[in-house]
């Protein structure tokens, strides 16, 4: 069950997230599924995870990459440790497109259950990236 529950988290990756496939986020997004890691008062659905996706990354982000670094599986829990990389050619958060590469590390805890995405808690550097991007 780990490695199957690996190969759901590598699909959404790379499938999801670095190719836009909304038919793979809808095949591997739970209904119910619940975003530990949504900011204060934003919505914690799925709609959540499309959004960060769709309109904040994508758009940002041209070349946008994933590189997974480690996963550790356990029960129906997988930990990833992982980059995600592109060129800064959008606005990102306010900021302007520099035209740099940036990189965003990441560490992410999702449930998976019946093969799909119940729930995420997760870890980033954006906010550190940002501030970086606003100094210039």
């Amino acid at each position: 069950m780990s490695d199957e529950n690996k190969e759901v988290v590598r699909r959404f990756n790379i499938e999801v997230i670095q190719n836009g496939s909304e038919v793979a986020f809808q095949a591997l997004m739970s209904p119910d599924f619940i975003n530990h890691a949504a900011p204060p008062g934003m919505p914690q659905g799925p709609e959540s995870m499309w959004d960060t996706f769709e309109k904040v990354l994508r758009p940002a982000l041209s070349n946008l990459k994933i590189v997974i670094h480690d996963q550790i599986a356990e029960a129906d829990k997988v930990t990833t440790r992982k980059t995600i990389s592109g060129i800064h050619s959008g606005t990102l958060l306010g900021v302007p497109a520099t035209g740099r590469e940036l990189t965003i590390s990441v560490i992410d805890i999702v449930r998976i259950e019946g093969g799909r995405y119940a729930e995420h808690w997760g870890l980033n550097t954006l906010s550190n990236v940002i501030a970086t991007l606003s100094k210039g």
